[in-house]
């Protein structure tokens, strides 16, 4: 066989195996991607796309909140009392309602459309405040009174806007499980 042969063959096993280690990547990465898609759905997607326009909050930070409050259960309810979807206090709820002018009764809050519109409405207003979602979310979980106090003090913030640390192991824990769940859903559908 000569040179030119061994070498055309050579140069056409290499892009042949180039071209299947491309493919078997891809196809790897096919899997695990609807894999992150069967573990972040994306339930709910009328009433999700609905107030995320009218509230200007991003879906992929709703469904993240989703994911982190009762990961989609419709009648989650915590040990404190928050109920539904975004896992929202009566109290909260009924101050929601007050500023919106709208009725305020807690038992629709298993509602799937009501608790992600006053859950989103919630985060709309929280960012109205601190204008950064880690902030915001650790004030979706402990509320705006520890947030406001930390962010005045050195310990928890330099520079006031930002929180360094959240002395809350819960809220720190679930500052990072929303963050997390933001990246997967950014990544896998937006």
């Amino acid at each position: 066989m000569s040179t030119l042969k061994k070498a055309v063959i050579r140069s056409a096993a290499v892009i042949l195996i180039a071209a299947l280690s491309i493919l078997s990547g891809l196809w790897i990465n096919s899997i695990f991607d609807r894999m992150d898609r069967n573990s972040h759905p994306r339930e709910f997607s009328e009433f999700v796309g609905k107030y995320s326009r009218e509230y200007g909050v991003p879906e992929y930070i709703i469904y993240a909140v989703i994911k982190a409050e009762s990961n989609f259960e419709i009648g989650a309810l915590s040990s404190d009392g928050a109920r539904g979807l975004m896992q929202l206090m009566p109290s909260t709820f009924k101050w929601l309602a007050g500023l919106l002018g709208e009725p305020d009764d807690p038992a629709v809050l298993y509602d799937p459309e009501t608790n992600i519109k006053y859950g989103t409405y919630y985060l709309s207003y929280l960012y109205g405040i601190y204008a950064r979602w880690s902030t915001v979310y650790a004030a979706y979980n402990a509320g705006t009174t520890h947030v406001d106090a930390w962010l005045d003090d050195g310990k928890y913030s330099r520079d006031g806007v930002n929180l360094d640390y959240i002395p809350f192991e819960e809220t720190r824990e679930y500052v990072a499980a929303v963050n997390k769940a933001a990246e997967y859903y950014q990544r896998l559908y937006y």
